[in-house]
């Protein structure tokens, strides 16, 4: 198994496989809880990408405008560098911030978890 390039335009593709989704999901919901932020999902993994772009899309409003230093830790734990950031926020200038931001959290905790797999398949 090779570990696959993930581009904002292939993640769809990515984010298809129940176990892989589950995983984010969790990965995802874990990651914020560690900061009191519940995040919920429905278990219908068809429909994951939008649940998690929604909530993540709100919290990301409410944290930037209240909470800035919560921001920042949720974007430490999830491992989410500024540098990456900025780099989607050029490249999707027809997104909101909070969007751009929902968006790369769920590509960095999708590439958390297809490494973990990816490293388990070599066992």
């Amino acid at each position: 198994m090779n570990l696959p390039v993930i581009t904002t335009h292939n993640i769809a593709e990515l984010f298809n496989k129940e176990e892989i989704v589950l995983d984010t999901i969790k990965q995802i919901q874990k990651d914020f809880d560690m900061h009191g932020i519940e995040l919920h999902f429905t278990g219908e993994v068809a429909d994951a990408y939008r649940q998690m772009m929604q909530q993540l899309t709100e919290q990301m409003t409410r944290l930037l405008t209240y909470e800035r230093s919560k921001l920042q830790s949720v974007l430490y734990r999830v491992d989410l560098s500024e540098k990456s950031l900025q780099k989607a926020i050029q490249n999707t200038p027809d997104k909101t911030l909070p969007e751009v931001m929902a968006h790369e959290i769920i590509v960095r905790e999708l590439k958390k978890v297809l490494t973990r797999h990816y490293f388990k398949s070599l066992e």
